[in-house]
């Protein structure tokens, strides 16, 4: 039984996970859209969502120091200078006024070489 199981784990070690869920949060912020395998795109879904919420709570705070705060949990969340700058500037913005379910996952069909599913992640 799967009571109380969190997350996929990818066959991956947790460093290793939390640096593919780094790296395909920036370049879904980058590009807006990527193609993965399935199980890797609903994973990732999680951390984007969370990334994003930091944004708007960036656009929204009021006092200089807040902006600093949640511009740098962005930054311990992404790990990348530029992925901030485009969450902050450019993406976040545009969900100010959506309360979540800020990204989609589109099923692609499967792999030529091992039939893995294929899904689209893009945001909405």
């Amino acid at each position: 039984m799967r009571h109380l199981v969190d997350h996929r784990k990818l066959g991956r070690t947790s460093e290793h996970r939390l640096a593919l869920m780094r790296n395909m949060t920036c370049a879904l912020l980058e590009n807006g859209r990527i193609t993965t395998t399935l199980p890797k795109a609903k994973e990732a879904r999680r951390y984007a969502e969370k990334c994003i919420t930091i944004g708007k709570k960036a656009i929204s705070a009021t006092t200089p120091a807040e902006k600093l705060h949640f511009r740098r949990q962005a930054m311990i969340a992404l790990h990348n200078q530029d992925a901030v700058k485009t969450l902050i500037e450019k993406v976040a913005p545009t969900y100010k006024e959506r309360a979540g379910g800020y990204t989609r996952v589109l099923r692609a069909g499967y792999r030529l070489g091992d039939n893995g599913a294929i899904a689209i992640f893009e945001l909405v």
